[in-house]
């Protein structure tokens, strides 16, 4: 569809407002799914990316990498295992979600962004102690060297993004012993967000949002307060996979992030719809002091 140069003018006086709002702010992305594995989303996102450096805002991209990493089990021979919802991390899986992470998955984001025109630098929680963690202790399932975190130290993050470079995270920590482990990148990314004061925390999701029927486009909430999460746990409205999504957001904005939204990654561009107009998209989670 042609642009013309008047409506071309109208659509950046009416993203003006919102980039007056965001600017100096910091803002999260948790990046995964579809859009980390179709390349014209992986383009789309990283074109997003950079418009918000551009404009001003200091971006902090925290990723995963659950089907690279699968792959390359696969190669090596190693079996995929998932416990409770997690992937089961024996040593050698230990060994290969560092490698994928880490290395090629967080050196590829980082390529991209510098090919469509920004300047980023590759961290994972392994850097300076950045993300300490400890084992995931649960009754039920022994996960093997999957780890909850610690605690965070910003400050590598924070000199990334006062050099002008956008921080790409890779989710593994590291305990005082020199043992790697495996974080679930919601929850990194929800922790990042608290520890940086982000103004938001951004979820790209496989779906519309949180959804009262996954199977019915147009159910869709589109915001909730916090306090309403866990009886819409309790009423099955969120279940599965999407418990730790939302508690981990949940967890984000009680330690101070402003808001959380999951938006659809699998639509192009979705960050700026989000960001940039009134009505957003996706599911809108904040707390009392949220900016109305």
């Amino acid at each position: 569809m042609e642009i013309n140069d008047a409506t071309r003018a109208k659509i950046l006086t009416d993203a003006l407002p919102y980039i007056q709002k965001y600017y100096g702010k910091t803002v999260v992305v948790k990046y995964g799914g579809n859009a980390m594995i179709n390349p014209e989303l992986k383009k789309a996102v990283m074109s997003d990316i950079i418009l918000l450096s551009l404009v001003g805002i200091k971006i902090v991209l925290v990723h995963g990498g659950g089907p690279e990493i699968s792959g390359m089990l696969t190669k090596l021979g190693i079996e995929s295992k998932f416990v409770g919802g997690l992937r089961y991390t024996d040593s050698d899986t230990a060994e290969v979600v560092q490698m994928v992470l880490a290395g090629k998955t967080n050196k590829d984001l980082v390529s991209l962004i510098g090919v469509c025109g920004g300047k980023a630098i590759g961290l994972c929680g392994i850097d300076g102690g950045m993300i300490k963690a400890e084992k995931l202790e649960d009754e039920s399932f022994d996960y093997g060297y999957v780890g909850e975190i610690v605690s965070v130290d910003a400050k590598p993050i924070k000199k990334v993004l006062e050099e002008d470079y956008i921080p790409v995270i890779a989710t593994v920590g590291i305990d005082d012993n020199g043992q790697v482990y495996n974080i679930n990148a919601d929850t990194a990314a929800a922790e990042i967000a608290a520890a940086l004061g982000a103004e938001n925390i951004i979820t790209l999701s496989d779906i519309p949002g949180l959804m009262h029927d996954v199977n019915d486009k147009t159910s869709l909430i589109p915001e909730i307060h916090i306090d309403e999460i866990d009886s819409l746990i309790e009423s099955g409205v969120i279940y599965g996979g999407m418990i730790p999504k939302i508690k981990s957001c949940e967890k984000a904005i009680r330690s101070g992030v402003k808001k959380a939204v999951m938006i659809d990654g699998r639509i192009p561009h979705s960050i700026i719809i989000e960001m940039f107009s009134k009505e957003g998209i996706g599911t809108l989670m904040q707390g009392s002091e949220a900016d109305e």
